[in-house]
């Protein structure tokens, strides 16, 4: 699916002083060091954003008490992993106890470095210089924003929800003496409405890990002896070494301050809203989510999509039958598709992995799919193929696949079959697809769910011989979440804040004659009813 653009993510790491030096930290690396773990973590959060990554330490013995250093590229563009004189010079400047990180892909606002996070804000007092980090979008983004330029000689220099967040939070902590951040975010929590995961760190080596109150996007945090980490998918702690990984509950902060850590909840209690993409698409396969392994999610998609393909009947289950995944998210479905069918799961396309994503290197998705992957015709020629895909978005991309499927692999048939229902509605919770006309599946359907003329009809147009998506309800048995606590807004149009839901009316009674994104609209910015008195 790599039409579709991935989530930000975030990554903290705390050596407490006090207790020793933790026998997590690599040799040789001291704990004022221990920002050195802070790369890794971005490695393994990659798959969340390739655009731009970067870092801010803290260290209380050197003049720079935060240092934050950003740049474009992927976290070994960014960083310089591959010349090891400049990357040693990197980490000698973010040398600290403390840290935070950051991988961005860009919702709202250019690619370009001013955009990177961590965002700095300098204050000559300490607990009014922070930094943070942000993972997700904010729905009333533009009215927050409207809010502030009505202050007198207020003024914004970029087109970013983040930048928003750090005025709003720069208020929060006015005043001659520090204040609490449990009630900082608590004040917080009741402006914005949207996806919001932070990372924050101060002056005084106060650290906030934040997850929203509805729990759009994943947050975990981990602590074993003096080490504490924290990430947006628990691979990135996993891997560090650390074994008891905890879920950041919706509504809670973690809060490290004066050597002590503490999870304190800082909003009220509301139905929790889990993006379901994150499972299906988004998270690195080896994550669990919220006490939902994504692997496990992803080959359950697989068996329901076999239960249906047994239901349907439309293609003969022999030896020329084959399943074949796109790469490289629909692997885990395909296969448990392929062995509850009894059939051979058989990797037909070959992704280079040294072609840039179709979204970030430039606009013509389907010669870049052209580039990024190559049919094996040894494998596909006249077979029937079951192509197995996460989701279709756009159509770009898949449309181009079974193109090249049929003329340089050579398959006689070609069967879509897509582990997730139909794109129906944009998303204002932070994945790039904000309008109505850009997806493919409203322009063929009349209600939330295709009938078989419906998916025939969208089958023609990929150049499939048939196609077929799950129903809306599999998604929740599948990840073995209650749906009620999931967002499932962009296959049902159901939206769980109200600012999305009035995004929604505006999307729909402007498709087909967007000029940007529905959040950038000129009613967009006003103050949505429900919270208008």
């Amino acid at each position: 699916m790599s039409e579709l653009t991935h989530e930000c993510g975030v990554a903290a790491i705390y050596h407490l002083a006090d207790r020793g030096r933790s026998p997590l930290l690599p040799e040789g690396v001291e704990p004022d060091q221990a920002t050195r773990l802070i790369p890794r973590m971005l490695l393994d959060l990659q798959n969340r954003g390739q655009l731009a990554a970067g870092i801010t330490s803290y260290h209380p013995h050197r003049g720079r008490l935060l240092h934050t250093y950003k740049e474009i590229g992927t976290v070994i563009e960014a960083l310089r992993l591959n010349h090891r004189g400049k990357y040693e010079s990197i980490m000698r400047e973010l040398a600290g106890w403390a840290g935070i990180g950051h991988v961005r892909y860009a919702t709202c606002g250019r690619d370009d470095r001013s955009y990177a996070q961590p965002f700095e804000r300098h204050h000559g007092q300490k607990w009014k210089w922070f930094a943070f980090a942000f993972n997700g979008q904010l729905a009333n983004y533009m009215q927050l924003r409207d809010e502030i330029l009505a202050v007198r000689n207020y003024h914004l220099i970029r087109d970013t929800d983040t930048e928003v967040i750090m005025h709003c939070l720069s208020y929060e902590l006015r005043g001659e003496e520090p204040v609490d951040l449990v009630e900082v975010f608590r004040r917080l929590s009741q402006r914005f409405d949207g996806a919001y995961n932070i990372v924050y760190l101060d002056a005084m080596g106060a650290m906030a890990v934040v997850r929203d109150p509805q729990g759009f996007r994943p947050l975990c945090y981990a602590l074993e002896g003096p080490l504490f980490a924290a990430a947006s998918e628990s691979v990135a702690l996993q891997n560090l070494g650390f074994t008891d990984i905890r879920a950041v509950e919706p509504g809670e902060m973690v809060l490290v301050q004066n050597q002590q850590v503490r999870v304190v909840r800082y909003a009220e209690r509301r139905t929790p809203s889990h993006c379901f993409f994150e499972w299906i698409y988004f998270a690195n396969v080896a994550s669990s989510l919220d006490k939902r392994s994504v692997y496990l999610a992803r080959a359950q998609l697989g068996r329901e999509l076999a239960w249906q393909e047994r239901r349907l009947n439309i293609v003969p289950l022999d030896e020329q039958t084959i399943v074949v995944p796109v790469p490289d998210t629909g692997k885990a479905a395909a296969d448990a598709m392929a062995y509850e069918l009894g059939l051979r799961s058989v990797e037909g396309l070959m992704r280079n992995r040294y072609v840039g994503r179709t979204f970030i290197e430039g606009e013509n998705r389907a010669n870049r799919a052209r580039m990024k992957y190559t049919p094996l015709r040894e494998v596909l020629e006249g077979k029937r193929v079951l192509l197995v895909e996460d989701t279709i978005v756009r159509s770009t991309t898949m449309k181009t696949l079974i193109g090249e499927l049929r003329q340089r692999g050579g398959a006689r048939e070609i069967h879509v079959r897509v582990a997730c229902p139909p794109i129906i509605a944009p998303c204002f919770y932070g994945i790039d697809m904000s309008t109505i006309s850009e997806l493919f599946a409203p322009r063929f359907m009349k209600g939330t769910r295709p009938t078989a003329a419906e998916q025939q009809a969208m089958a023609q147009e990929l150049g499939a011989d048939s196609l077929f998506y799950l129903p809306v309800e599999a998604v929740a048995r599948c990840i073995g979440i209650e749906a009620h606590k999931l967002c499932r807004a962009c296959i049902t149009g159901q939206y769980p804040t109200p600012t999305g839901a009035q995004l929604y009316r505006l999307a729909c009674a402007h498709a087909g004659q967007e000029n940007g994104r529905t959040y950038e609209m000129p009613s967009a910015g006003a103050a949505p009813k429900e919270r208008a008195r």
